[in-house]
């Protein structure tokens, strides 16, 4: 299967939500409604989208269940990338070939954008779906995102500095601040599409390895063996850290062999998140 066109089939409809929830330009304050689409329209990959909604379909569920959770995982996406280009962070100027937030409407209403953007995940995935499911998922988003999540892994990354640190702290911050994130994705996904509770533990499990496998296989793109930082790269090399990339991916694919052909979407998009040449 191709990943690259299954993601540009289910889309739109991703797109479809993600217009409905966002105020329009028009709307007052329009600086602040205008940074908070900068990076919305148009988007990147929706590979996180891409998860919930595969997830969703190898539990056996209608997609169109998981769309509002499609679409907060996201706005949450966007709000933590306008957050890390910020001067006090990875002080980025561009962003998928466009000026930052920050450098077009400044950096206070750089913040302020990502804030409204998380609370609108959680508005619109609490409105649009059934209250006992979302309100599940909202948790695990929230703890995926939060302090244990995705800002304790930051906070510990910029902690670090130059320093790599050893092997298990680097894979402790990726499984905080990035593979969370995609855990609460797949698990979300299959949440509202009403997936039994030793479903939802191998989907997490799941969720986990293919998270940390896509930022280690990311790091060992980008990464000089020769630097530092929150990399396994300067610690192991760049071979060794895609082969363990891909051990973790297998792994993972291992997990759910028993979910037969309904989950081949979420194969798919696993090994294109860890074996992409760009």
């Amino acid at each position: 299967m191709d990943a690259q066109a299954w993601l540009l089939e289910h889309g739109p409809a991703v797109d479809a939500v993600l217009e409905r929830w966002l105020p329009p330009l028009d709307a007052a304050p329009a600086d602040l409604h205008g940074a908070m689409r900068h990076l919305v329209f148009p988007g990147g990959k929706r590979f996180r989208p891409g998860l919930v909604l595969a997830a969703a379909e190898a539990v056996g569920g209608p997609l169109q269940s998981a769309l509002p959770m499609a679409a907060a995982v996201e706005l949450i996406h966007v709000y933590s990338l306008i957050h890390d280009d910020l001067p006090c962070m990875d002080d980025d100027e561009e962003r998928r070939g466009r000026p930052t937030v920050h450098v077009l409407w400044g950096e206070a209403t750089a913040v302020l954008a990502g804030d409204a953007l998380q609370s609108l995940a959680f508005e619109g995935l609490l409105m649009d779906t059934d209250p006992g499911r979302s309100g599940r998922a909202a948790r695990d988003l929230a703890r995926a995102i939060g302090p244990a999540g995705l800002v304790g892994g930051q906070v510990d990354d910029l902690r670090q500095g130059e320093n790599p640190g050893d092997e298990a702290f680097v894979l402790s911050i990726h499984e905080r601040k990035t593979a969370a994130l995609i855990q609460a994705c797949v698990s979300g996904g299959a949440r509202l599409a009403s997936a039994s509770e030793d479903q939802l533990a191998v989907l997490g499990a799941f969720g986990l390895e293919v998270g940390v496998a896509f930022q280690i296989a990311d790091d060992g793109l980008d990464a000089d063996e020769d630097e530092s930082g929150c990399s396994l790269v300067s610690l192991l090399g760049r071979e060794a850290c895609l082969e363990r990339a891909e051990a973790l991916l297998e792994s993972a694919l291992s997990r759910i062999e028993g979910m037969g052909e309904r989950a081949e979407p979420l194969r798919a998009l696993a090994r294109f998140a860890v074996r992409r040449k760009a």
